[in-house]
């Protein structure tokens, strides 16, 4: 006969799961043994894993200001992203030549030459390539930054969605407006406009500094216009993009969240039109 049964038979009160185990404290919730193992600190007394556990699946989850399920320090999106921006600038180095040019978007004087149906990938896989080591670093620093300060705010699919329409944000920028010379359109730099964009508001909200954000997309895009081979227009676009996006999030925040991400899914569209414009003009 086993210990546990002799526990049983001989009346001394066991831990339902720990069975081998004496118990002589009691749950308050459910007044079943608990070994030491087995409880939890309760306001009065301890209470079972079970009991503990019961309790946390009918509380209500917390959500951030904006809609986003309260994580704490979560960043994952951020971390991702970063991660895919390096892994990417790896991979130039190790993916043929002639796979490798069909990443970026190719402009010409004015209008994109390579963008069309049969290269839609273009806008969203240029925004994870870089040009050089220094251009990497400079935008996933920027971008850990924003990040590691938005996404616990917005939660991951806000910030996810905000990040990646901006980033095609950019390319509309880029693709639409007038370009000065024949360019090959890399960078998260308009998507992490767009993130500047978005703390603009967000601070703006929370009624927080903006000064220094405001000086930094200044200094930052004018820098776009008087240096060569940095595209202002990437910026704009994603600037612009951002701001839009976290203006309707910050708007619609004490709606239903359905409404939130319809909005966000009608400037998606618009986004996603004005791309298949420009790939329709690219093929003129």
């Amino acid at each position: 006969m086993s210990d546990a049964t002799d526990h049983t038979s001989t009346g001394v009160p066991v831990c339902p799961r720990h069975p081998d185990r004496e118990s002589w404290v009691r749950c308050q919730r459910c007044e079943r043994p608990a070994c030491p193992q087995c409880q939890r600190p309760a306001a009065v007394g301890v209470q079972c894993v079970d009991c503990v556990a019961e309790g946390e699946r009918g509380l209500r989850r917390g959500r951030t200001a904006f809609g986003g399920s309260v994580r704490v320090r979560d960043t994952l999106v951020t971390k991702t992203v970063v991660a895919v921006c390096v892994a990417m600038f790896a991979a130039r180095y190790v993916l043929p030549a002639d796979v490798y040019y069909y990443l970026p978007l190719v402009n010409e004087i004015g209008y994109a030459n390579s963008f069309d149906a049969d290269t839609w990938w273009q806008p969203l896989t240029s925004a994870f390539l870089h040009a050089s080591l220094l251009h990497l670093l400079f935008n996933t620093y920027a971008l850990w930054l924003t990040g590691h300060y938005l996404e616990p705010l917005l939660g991951r699919a806000r910030f996810a969605a905000l990040y990646l329409l901006s980033a095609l944000g950019g390319a509309v920028g880029a693709l639409l407006l007038p370009l000065t010379a024949h360019t090959s359109l890399v960078g998260a730099s308009g998507a992490v406009f767009g993130l500047f964009g978005a703390l603009v508001v967000v601070n703006r909200d929370l009624g927080r500094q903006t000064g220094q954000v405001v000086a930094l997309v200044a200094i930052n895009f004018v820098l776009g216009l008087v240096i060569s081979g940095v595209s202002w227009q990437a910026h704009l676009g994603g600037l612009v993009t951002g701001l839009v996006v976290a203006t309707l999030l910050v708007r619609l925040r004490r709606r239903a969240r359905g409404v939130q991400w319809a909005a966000v899914g009608a400037v998606a569209l618009v986004v996603l039109s004005l791309l298949a414009h420009a790939g329709s003009r690219s093929v003129l």
